[in-house]
């Protein structure tokens, strides 16, 4: 028991739903480490990132855990409960795109020559993976802001999660951008890039304000209004590099609108620009969607009187 009665560990954490979905995401954490260190095995830039997923999402995870047990983050000058729903949205899109490009790239239907006993720790791992991903998105939804809650944090409300999907999106935008895409050959495209990295400086800047609770006036404008229009200027921005960007990469003039039949699987820049066209419409969506939610974001009950903001 501490000074004030209380007890030193936090019993929350241990004993609710939210503390079993961590356990699970430790668990589920440890357990696919374990198997692709042991036997199941990775390789190339596809096998290096799901491993680097996986271990960056477990010791996330750890760290969260052990602070929140001993409520150690009492210490720290952050917005709590804004921080660990940003990491488990996070760490629930690391651990499903990991699920699905371990065994696209690793498992085949025959044994390799290895033997089966590879293959089939491979399917484990997906199958951990794939529980792993199930415990972050439960965490996501037990600390999701709900109707009649009087205080809730920012990140937890529809748009602030749409915040997290627009910043992963972008990350994919820049692996693609960085495989051999040829966006210098244009200076359209060299703009496009631009518009990119502006959107994700602006969207991570929005995050980190809310998690350092720097959501105070910004520019003599409410925290809320700062938001709406930074999201109305990545609305337009988007708009103007999902329409320039395509035109550049596959009119006849500047490119080639079907896939070469001599490009390389795998090292070909026709593939790189393909899936940056798709996730910039997928942003451009995303960032449609967030500047809807934001228009309408309450973080109290209207029954609330007004001095009790989120």
């Amino acid at each position: 028991m501490d000074s004030q009665g209380g007890p030193y560990l936090n019993q929350r954490a241990l004993c609710s739903l939210l503390g079993a979905a961590r356990l699970c995401q430790l668990a589920m954490g440890c357990a696919v480490i374990a198997m692709v260190t042991h036997s199941a095995g990775f390789s190339g830039s596809q096998g290096v990132f799901c491993m680097a997923a996986w271990c960056f999402c477990f010791a996330m995870s750890v760290v969260v855990f052990f602070l929140d047990a001993t409520r150690l983050y009492s210490c720290l000058p952050v917005s709590w409960e804004n921080l660990t729903v940003t990491c488990a949205a996070f760490a629930t899109l690391l651990f499903v795109t990991a699920s699905v490009v371990y065994p696209l790239f690793f498992i085949q239907s025959e044994c390799p020559y290895a033997g089966c006993e590879v293959r089939n720790f491979r399917i484990a791992v997906t199958v951990c993976s794939i529980l792993g991903a199930v415990a972050y998105g439960a965490e996501v939804a037990l600390c999701r802001a709900r109707p009649g809650q009087a205080v809730v944090g920012y990140m937890a409300t529809v748009s602030g999660l749409l915040k997290v999907v627009q910043g992963f999106v972008a990350c994919v935008i820049f692996g693609a951008l960085a495989n051999r895409s040829e966006y210098f050959r244009y200076v359209a495209t060299i703009y496009c890039v631009v518009v990119y990295a502006f959107c994700f400086v602006l969207t991570v800047v929005v995050v980190v304000m809310t998690v350092c609770r720097r959501t105070k006036a910004v520019c003599c404008m409410t925290f809320e209004r700062f938001v709406v229009v930074c999201t109305l200027l990545e609305v337009l921005l988007y708009l103007s590099a999902s329409v320039v960007w395509p035109v550049f990469c596959f009119d006849t003039k500047y490119g080639s609108p079907w896939r070469p039949s001599s490009c390389p699987q795998g090292k070909c820049p026709w593939d790189s620009k393909l899936v940056v066209a798709v996730f910039s419409f997928v942003n451009f969506g995303l960032y449609v969607a967030d500047l809807l939610y934001s228009q309408r974001l309450r973080c109290v009950s209207p029954r609330l009187s007004p001095n009790s903001r989120a």
